[in-house]
C-alpha cells in the first residue's frame, strides 16, 4: 500500500473514549420495558442492559426504538418517539454524570495528539450532542475537541444511526476534510460500517468487551472493515504509524 498522509483522527465515544455503554442500556432498558407495556408489546422477557448491549451496540435510541416497532410490529407517533428520546437522554446523563470513567489509557494518548499538533481531533457518535458532552466533560476530554463533536442523533438535518455512513459524511464536511486524510476507531460493528461506508479507515478497538468477548468481537469488527482491531489505547501510536506508512 501507498503511505498515506493522515490530517484528521474522528473517534467514536461510547466504549471508545468512554466507559458509557453499560450505564447507557441500563437506562434504556427500563425506558423500552416501560415502552413495551404501554403499547402491548408481547416481548418474551424484559429488556436488561446487557441483553439490549448484545442487539444494539452501537446504535442510538431512536434506532433501536424503530427497529422494535418493525420487529413487534407497534407504531408511535412522531411527538411520542421525540418525548421519548428526550426522556432517555435525561436518564442516560443522570447515571453518566454520577458514575462514568474515562477508557483506560484513552487520556494520555489524545493528550500527546493534542501536543504534538500534527491532527485533528473529532468525537462522530451516533448518541445524542447533549449526552456526547455530558461524557466527554465528566472525564475531562472535551478540551481535545473544541466545537467538533458530531452526532448522529443531534447535528443532521434528519436523524439517524450508525451504520448509516451520514454522521461521517457531515463531520468530514464541516472539518473540510476528505475520506482518505482520515482515520477513525470504533468499539462496535455498526459503528465500524458507517466509517466504512463513508470511505474511512476504521480502526477497530475491544479493549472495554469482556476477557471472553474480545476474540469474537475483534472477528466482527474485522467484518464489518476494520483494517486493524487494538485491545489497548496503548497500541494507537504504532497503529497510526503503520497505516502512514502504508503497511495497513
Amino acid at each position: 500500500m501507498a503511505p498515506q498522509k493522515i490530517t484528521t483522527i474522528l473517534l467514536d465515544c461510547d466504549n471508545t473514549l468512554v466507559l458509557s455503554e453499560d450505564l447507557a442500556f441500563e437506562g434504556c432498558a427500563d425506558l423500552i420495558n416501560e415502552i413495551s407495556r404501554l403499547k402491548n408489546v408481547p416481548l418474551p422477557q424484559p429488556f436488561t442492559g446487557p441483553s439490549l448491549i448484545t442487539e444494539f451496540v452501537g446504535q442510538n435510541f431512536r434506532g433501536m426504538m424503530i427497529s422494535l416497532q418493525k420487529r413487534y410490529n407497534f407504531s408511535m407517533t412522531d411527538d411520542e418517539l421525540n418525548d421519548y428520546v428526550k426522556r432517555e437522554e435525561d436518564v442516560v446523563i443522570a447515571k453518566l454524570k454520577e458514575k462514568l470513567e474515562p477508557c483506560v489509557g484513552v487520556g494520555p494518548v489524545l493528550e500527546k495528539l493534542a501536543k504534538e499538533g500534527k491532527y485533528k481531533l473529532a468525537v462522530v457518535s451516533s448518541s445524542a450532542l447533549r449526552r456526547v458532552k455530558a461524557s466527554i466533560e465528566k472525564v475531562g476530554l472535551d478540551k481535545y475537541f473544541g466545537e467538533d463533536v458530531y452526532s448522529a442523533a443531534t447535528s443532521l438535518p434528519v436523524p439517524t444511526s450508525k451504520p448509516d455512513p451520514a454522521i461521517y459524511l457531515y463531520a468530514m464536511e464541516k472539518m473540510g476534510v476528505k475520506a482518505e486524510e482520515c482515520i477513525a476507531v470504533e468499539d462496535s460493528k455498526s459503528g465500524t460500517l458507517s466509517g466504512t461506508r463513508a470511505g474511512i479507515k476504521v480502526v477497530g478497538y475491544v479493549g472495554p468487551y469482556p476477557e471472553g468477548e474480545k476474540e469474537r468481537m475483534e472477528e466482527v469488527l474485522k467484518e464489518a472493515g476494520a483494517v486493524v482491531v487494538m485491545r489497548d489505547w496503548s497500541e494507537f501510536e504504532g497503529v497510526l504509524e503503520r497505516i502512514e506508512n502504508g503497511e495497513i
